[in-house]
């Protein structure tokens, strides 16, 4: 679904920073040789999410959801002096695109890729997040959130990616993987240990801020 006049959405992409060279080969790269290329945050979400590192500044981020790296790139710019980002990924197949691509943006200090089930890897990692971003499998939304919330820092936040999942969140008609997204903004929205704000960029982004 389009959330924008295309022309609209096209001017908006105009007056934004441009992508890096790095970040333009693997946009290009991703479309070239990846299925389901569409799964990558692109110029306009991974300049929002860049914007977004910046302004938090965090020291510790962890992704759930490498796919090809795009997004990790994007939010590592934000890190501060010696900060980490921490990316999960189920999909051994894309493994060798991801480090490539860590390796030819420069971002090898910054940026440590895990090949696992984050349901597993989640649990044993020793740290205490600013940030944590989820763009993985739908079904395991709630599961993941519910296993990084003791890992947020008071203040921290939790950003959960397709949370309007092409608009279907609003249609009578459901199916398994849109009752489980309505389910997660459902839980957000509802819990009272956290602000959330609900932004309508790209396919949507839950942002839940943890007060305790």
């Amino acid at each position: 679904m389009e959330f924008l006049d295309p022309k609209l959405d096209k001017y908006v992409c105009d007056h934004t920073e441009a992508e890096s060279p790095a970040l333009e080969s693997l946009n290009r790269k991703t479309h070239l040789k990846v299925l389901q290329p569409r799964m990558l945050s692109g110029h306009f979400q991974g300049r929002v999410l860049s914007m977004l590192m910046h302004m938090i500044q965090p020291d510790r981020i962890l992704e759930i959801g490498t796919y090809t790296g795009y997004s990790a790139l994007c939010m590592a710019e934000g890190l501060k002096d010696g900060g980490k980002l921490i990316t999960v990924e189920a999909n051994e197949e894309l493994e060798a695109i991801i480090q490539e691509s860590i390796s030819s943006a420069g971002m090898a200090h910054k940026i440590t890729s895990i090949i696992g089930d984050a349901t597993l890897e989640i649990p044993k990692l020793n740290e205490t997040f600013d940030v944590v971003f989820i763009d993985a499998d739908k079904k395991n939304y709630i599961n993941y959130y519910n296993l990084v919330f003791p890992k947020v820092k008071i203040g921290g936040y939790i950003i959960a990616d397709n949370v309007l999942w092409s608009g279907k969140v609003i249609e009578e008609k459901s199916d398994k993987e849109t009752d489980v997204i309505k389910a997660y903004n459902d839980l957000i929205h509802s819990d009272p240990r956290v602000a959330e704000v609900l932004l309508p960029i790209r396919d949507g982004l839950m942002i839940a801020r943890k007060l305790k």
